[in-house]
This record gives C-alpha cells, structure tokens and sequence, in this order.
C-alpha cells in the first residue's frame, strides 16, 4: 500500500487535534513554522495541509490574520424516497434547495472498466464484463457533503446517446430518465444502508477524519422486467448529513 503523502498526514494530525478540543470553532492555529517544527516537516507542506482543510471547510484563512478554525457545517438533510425519484430533476438538487444550499457535483467516468466480483453480481453480469463507471462528489454550496461511485454495464447503453452518464444530451438527467431514452423502464430500486467507517480516501475527500461514521448505502436499479441497470456505492457521512427515509403509503 502507498505512503500516505506528508501533507495529508498532517491535514489528519490538525483534524484530530481540532477533534480532540485543543483548537475550537475561532481559535487561531498558531504559525505555520510552529506547527512544521512540532511535526518535523517543512512549512510547504503544512501549507498544502491547510489549503486542503480550508477547501473542505475545517478552516478558514484570513488575509494579514492567519488561519482559524472554522465554523462547524450545518448537518444537510439527504431524503431517500421513490417519490422524488418520479418528480423529475435531482432529488440532490431539491434537498439542498430545501435547506437554502446551491447543490451542485463534480464527476468522472470511465467506459469498458472490468467489474469486479461484487458489482457484477449486483449487475447480472460476469465478473470482468466492461462497465461504465461514474465517481461523483455532491457538493453543498462548493463543499462535499456525499460520495458515490456508479456502474452501468456496457452492453446496455454501449453505442447509444446515453452511454456517459454527464456527457451528451442526456447529460444528469438521472437513471429512470436516461433509460426512458433507449426504451428501458426503470421500476425500482432496491437499497442496502450500511454503518462503518470512513476510509482515508472518503476522509480526505469530504473534509473527516478517518474512521468517522458513514453511511454506505448499496443501492441497484432495476428495470420492469427485473433487470438490473444501474448499481451504486453511496458514501454519507453522519457529521454531515443526516438520511430520511419518505415511504409512500397507498390507500
């Protein structure tokens, strides 16, 4: 396994210092120096460390003052619910709207990937079939508040307009949309909410320390005739948001 870069090993040393109470939502970090002499590394490297913690909103820079602990984040509400799957859009979208946030997201996809054994056993498929897989980051007013790594199986949108979920017409219209386009009635999900903790890589990205908890939600669309065309891993993190499940009730 690669050596963790010393710059994120120092952005975790400050966050867990900040965890542990020493620093508080307005206190100053002291010097940049300072804090390189206490971890023996250079300055460059703390500065990178707090870029990236000022990125994801642990701190705050103030020009010609320094650089403080920020704020705590206000916890998002995520609404898991086969009703806002039907109104069309981006649930994302909608929920942070809710909550007077600007949701947006950032993605990259990856056509013909090999799809390991436990997504194409999601999928139907064979393990090492080619597979378009999409990484996003849900961002909440330009910070990330949800991960979620999605894989559709070539062979179904392979050649068509809507093989690249963010690129081409179709371009963020959601799954049931997308498939609508290329005659594949999409009728359900089925999800699979999970606690445990985040790895480096999830903790990095959304701003945590390692180790804190997230809900990894394993979620597969399926198409009337029960086929699955799209499976997901969702990464929510508790100190950022918190999940609703809407059930419908039909009378």
């Amino acid at each position: 396994m690669p050596e963790q870069p010393p710059y994120l090993r120092i952005a975790d040393v400050l966050r867990q210092r900040i965890a542990e109470g020493e620093w508080t939502p307005g206190d100053r970090l002291p010097s940049r120096a300072q804090i390189a002499q206490e971890c023996g590394v250079g300055d460059n490297v703390v500065r990178r460390a707090q870029e990236l913690l000022i990125s994801q909103g642990v701190l705050e820079g103030r020009a010609g003052s320094g650089t403080y602990v920020a704020e705590p984040r206000q916890r998002v509400r995520v609404v898991r619910s086969s009703a806002r799957e039907e109104r069309g859009g981006s649930p994302f979208r909608a929920d942070m709207q809710a909550v007077g946030k600007r949701g947006d997201w950032e993605s990259r996809t990856e056509a013909k990937i090999p799809a390991p054994a436990e997504i194409a056993a999601r999928l139907g498929i064979a393990e090492g079939d080619p597979c378009v897989r999409t990484d996003y980051e849900f961002l909440a007013d330009g910070r990330p508040v949800q991960l979620s790594t999605s894989w559709e199986p070539y062979e179904l949108t392979g050649g068509t307009l809507i093989v690249l979920p963010e690129g081409g017409p179709h371009a963020g219209a959601g799954v049931a949309d997308r498939m609508a386009e290329i005659d594949i009635t999409v009728s359900h999900a089925v999800e699979q909410p999970e606690p445990r903790q985040a790895n480096a890589e999830e903790a990095s990205l959304l701003g945590i320390q390692k180790a804190s908890l997230v809900t990894h939600i394993r979620r597969t669309y399926y198409s009337d005739d029960g086929r699955p065309v799209e499976t997901a891993d969702i990464v929510v993190p508790a100190a950022l948001c918190e999940i609703v499940y809407e059930v419908p009730v039909r009378h």
